[in-house]
C-alpha cells in the first residue's frame, strides 16, 4: 500500500514538472519506431536521431530492410554501437515482418517479442507510442535506476522491475511513467551527480533520506 501511495505522489509531481514528457526518438511510422528502438539499445537517443534520417530515407519498407546487404546496413548504423548484431537483427526481423505480417509491424506483445532484437522494453515502446496499446511498462536504464532509488522496486532485472511497477502503477499511467522517469533522470536525478537539492521528490525518496542521514552521521 505504501508503494502505491508513493507512486501516485511521484506521478502527480512529475506530471506537473514534465507535462510534455514523451519519447525522444524521431520516427514517422511503426516500422521506423521499431528500427529506432532497436538501435537505441546501449546507445543514446541523440545518436540514434542523428543516424535515422539518412537510414529512413534509404530504407522505407520492411521489404527494403529484408533485402538489405548486411555490410551496407552496418555502415548506416555504425555510430549506434554493436552495429553488426543490430544489423543482423533488423534484417531478420524485417524478413519476418515482410513474410508473416504483410510488411506491417505487428501490434501484439507476443508477436513483437518473437522478432529478433526485440525484448519487452522495445515491444512496450512500440505498442504504446505506435499503437496506443498498454501491455506493460518499458524499463530502460533510467527507469531501472529511478525505480530502485525511489523504492518502487529492489530488483535488478528489467522484466522483474516491470512486474513490480505493474503491481503499483495505475494502468492508465503504464505508458506515461516511463517518460516521466526518463526525463527526471536526465534533468535532475542524474547518475553520479543527482541534484537532490532541487528534486521535487526528495521528501519521499528513501535514497535521499538515507544519503542525508549518512552525511549527518558523518558530520556528527
Amino acid at each position: 500500500m505504501k508503494n502505491k501511495q508513493n507512486v501516485k505522489q511521484i506521478i502527480e509531481r512529475l506530471e506537473k514538472i514534465y507535462p510534455d514528457a514523451q519519447i525522444a526518438l524521431k520516427y514517422n511510422n511503426p516500422l521506423e519506431l521499431l528500427i529506432a528502438t532497436i538501435l537505441s539499445s546501449q546507445c543514446t537517443d541523440e545518436v540514434v536521431n542523428r543516424v535515422t534520417p539518412k537510414l529512413f530515407s534509404y530504407y522505407k519498407t520492411a521489404n527494403d530492410y529484408a533485402g538489405a546487404g548486411t555490410s551496407e546496413l552496418e555502415q548506416f548504423i555504425r555510430p549506434t554501437g554493436f552495429y553488426r548484431n543490430k544489423a543482423r537483427n533488423i534484417i531478420k526481423a524485417a524478413r519476418i515482418i515482410a513474410s508473416k505480417h504483410n510488411g506491417e509491424v505487428p501490434d501484439t506483445m507476443s508477436e513483437l517479442v518473437a522478432l529478433p532484437g526485440v525484448a519487452r522494453k522495445t515491444a512496450n515502446v512500440v505498442l504504446y507510442n505506435a499503437f496506443n496499446t498498454l501491455e506493460g511498462i518499458a524499463v530502460d536504464t533510467h527507469v531501472k535506476r529511478l525505480s530502485n532509488l525511489l523504492g518502487l522496486s529492489s530488483r535488478k532485472e528489467p522484466e522483474k522491475i516491470e512486474r513490480d511497477l505493474i503491481d503499483i502503477v495505475p494502468r492508465i499511467y503504464w505508458g506515461r511513467i516511463t517518460y516521466l522517469l526518463i526525463q527526471h533522470g536526465r534533468e535532475v536525478c542524474i547518475a553520479r551527480r543527482p541534484r537532490c537539492s532541487i528534486c521535487t521528490l526528495s521528501d519521499i525518496c528513501p535514497s535521499h533520506k538515507t544519503s542525508y542521514e549518512s552525511r549527518a552521521k558523518d558530520q556528527g
